[in-house]
């Protein structure tokens, strides 16, 4: 019995689609052989892509850190519009587009862009509606030591993502569903794609951004919660305030909003928030 492959859609720039089947990249391209590029995701519904001017502005911020050549906004929008109009909405109605930029061929030459549009995973459905169990990693630094360090790509999506893809293989392997990163000193971080969203006594709480990716999804709660006077604040926080919190989520652009059920094994109550916060991030009600 074959298993059916997976939906995906690649375009280029030029707003052509290509057969994802035909390859697309040189075997010198520095994407592949040294992760030496950027790229960013887009939650996408039903045809639209809610913040998409947000996505491309991060995808230009890590391309700068990077030094790679200033992304063609333009072509890009041309891409996500290509995919957007030739997706099944109605087989998958919720997808998320990934626009990539490498350096290109290690000879030299143009960089290699495209975006690649496929459905949300079932665990991206599983997590948002049941729950996420976390395990905490260390990530072997203090977040404020790479401020200063702009060789450590602080704040940028670069392609190096295997310690990322590492630990939430770790997690998997260990009974959770996912990590969330601390320092040395135990402050909270983030998750390997993810942003941590804590509710303490009714106050929403995140850590602050020193070497921490901006989140899209955090911007577009906070801009939808601004006038019923919902704000999240960004604070130095410890693990042991897990200890307390009346609820905590992982946050990202396919999962949207994903309330963690458990950290290190201890059970984390759903906060009485969840659904306000759902509601501010139009988060689809779970499929029959």
């Amino acid at each position: 019995m074959t298993t059916a492959r997976p939906v995906q859609m690649i375009a280029l720039l030029d707003g052509s689609l290509v057969d994802p089947d035909v390859p697309l990249l040189r075997a010198d391209d520095l994407g592949v052989v040294r992760g030496d590029g950027v790229f960013d995701v887009a939650f996408c519904s039903h045809g639209e892509v809610p913040n998409l001017e947000a996505h491309l502005d991060r995808l230009e911020a890590s391309a700068h850190i990077l030094g790679l050549p200033k992304p063609d906004r333009a072509g890009y929008a041309r891409a996500v519009t290509a995919l957007t109009d030739a997706w099944d909405w109605d087989a998958n109605p919720e997808a998320i587009v990934r626009m990539v930029e490498t350096r290109g061929s290690e000879l030299g030459g143009e960089p290699t862009c495209w975006a690649m549009m496929m459905p949300l995973a079932e665990s991206i459905y599983r997590d948002r509606h049941e729950g996420v169990r976390v395990l905490i990693l260390d990530r072997g630094y203090e977040a404020e030591e790479t401020v200063d360090l702009p060789w450590l790509l602080p704040g940028a999506k670069s392609l190096s993502y295997g310690i990322n893809m590492a630990a939430q293989r770790w997690a998997l392997n260990h009974g959770a569903d996912d990590a969330l990163f601390v320092t040395p000193n135990g402050h909270l971080l983030e998750g390997p794609t993810s942003t941590l969203l804590l509710d303490l006594d009714g106050k929403l709480q995140t850590p602050q951004q020193d070497g921490i990716l901006a989140s899209t999804t955090l911007r577009r709660l906070m801009d939808a919660g601004a006038p019923e006077g919902i704000t999240v604040t960004f604070a130095e926080l410890h693990r042991e305030v897990l200890d307390r919190v009346d609820g905590a989520w992982l946050i990202s652009s396919g999962r949207l909003l994903a309330p963690i059920t458990s950290v290190d094994g201890k059970a984390i109550p759903r906060s009485p928030m969840h659904a306000t916060l759902a509601r501010l991030l139009k988060v689809p009600a779970p499929r029959n």
